[in-house]
């Protein structure tokens, strides 16, 4: 139960978060600000690295701590985002009815971010019992492990950002072939730190790019629909790492921790050769470079009546009263 809750936790908090900051942050900010949400769970994974090495015998200690922090975090939801759910401005065009929706599109990314995460949870969880219990390593290593896993999904961001500019399919291909790269590198040599460490930092910058990858699609599909854009995918990967992680526990318990690592590789594998079917974004008339990219979708997302990116009227005003304000001479 509780890695169930921890699994779908990312994507149940993922409305609130993308709601204030539609609220709170200027639109010519969404694109960075969601950024640093996204890699949010990289930055968690490096801060947890410390207690990984410095209390590895005291996990009820770890434990308590970081419910303590998820407490702390409750009061400080509570007290800063705002109670207003969205903001949308009033010249700009209602979003298409629900029976327009690309549904094809929208059920194709959501069953892809639904298999990366359940094919994910294998690492997650089992990671570290697996460098432990099959390659003997001491418990302390799997620090390490994690410190590689955050630090190389910090760049996810820009591998992202990057795939809206090209091709995302063959992104989400290659990315796919990555993650099952990982996991048929930890389950192969458990016992090799550097090996092991290597197979983090592959699956860190793997993992992150596709959600990154994820958010960028869910939003340039659904323009008018701030808050489930992003919200979409997350929900979607977050149920694939809790189904996931028990189907990994019977796998490993049937024929070890090698075999169910390697069937989730091939599996990733098998996705990653149906990526073709990736909806990727639908494109503008006439997209060019600077058309693409995370802060591209956020300004695709509010439109007008002729379909054109809505221009963001609170900043032209706060350039309007800049320029009413007199010169002062020094």
């Amino acid at each position: 139960m509780g890695v169930f809750a921890c699994g779908i936790c990312t994507g149940l908090m993922m409305p609130a978060l993308t709601a204030a900051m539609q609220a709170v942050v200027k639109r010519s900010m969404h694109g960075r600000v969601s950024s640093v949400m996204n890699a949010g769970t990289s930055i968690g994974v490096i801060v947890a690295v410390p207690t990984v090495l410095f209390l590895a015998g005291a996990w009820r200690l770890a434990y308590l701590s970081f419910a303590v922090l998820a407490g702390i975090g409750v009061i400080a939801a509570w007290l800063f985002l705002p109670s207003v759910s969205r903001i949308t401005p009033g010249n700009a065009a209602p979003p298409p009815p629900i029976s327009e929706l690309p549904w094809s599109r929208l059920v194709r990314l959501s069953l892809f971010a639904f298999l990366m995460g359940f094919i994910s949870s294998a690492y997650w969880i089992f990671a570290p019992d697996l460098v432990v219990t099959l390659g003997g390593l001491p418990p302390g290593a799997t620090g390490w492990l994690w410190l590689s896993v955050g630090i190389a999904g910090l760049g996810g961001a820009v591998v992202a950002d990057l795939a809206d500019r090209n091709n995302p399919p063959i992104t989400q291909a290659l990315m796919l072939m990555m993650l099952a790269a990982s996991l048929a590198l930890l389950a192969a040599s458990p016992g090799q730190s550097w090996l092991a460490a290597f197979s983090a930092l592959v699956f860190g910058l793997a993992y992150m790019s596709l959600t990154g990858l994820y958010l960028m699609t869910g939003i340039r599909l659904l323009p008018g629909r701030l808050s489930v854009g992003p919200v979409l995918p997350f929900m979607a990967v977050s149920l694939g790492q809790a189904s996931g992680s028990p189907v990994v526990g019977g796998l490993v318990d049937a024929f070890g921790y090698a075999d169910a690592f390697a069937m989730f590789a091939a599996l990733g594998i098998l996705v990653a050769i149906l990526s073709p079917f990736y909806p990727g974004h639908i494109a503008q008339a006439e997209e060019d470079e600077e058309d693409s990219g995370l802060q591209a979708a956020y300004d695709h997302q509010l439109q007008n009546e002729e379909g054109e990116p809505l221009e963001p009227v609170v900043d032209e005003a706060e350039n309007a009263d800049d320029a009413e304000k007199p010169a002062v001479n020094p």
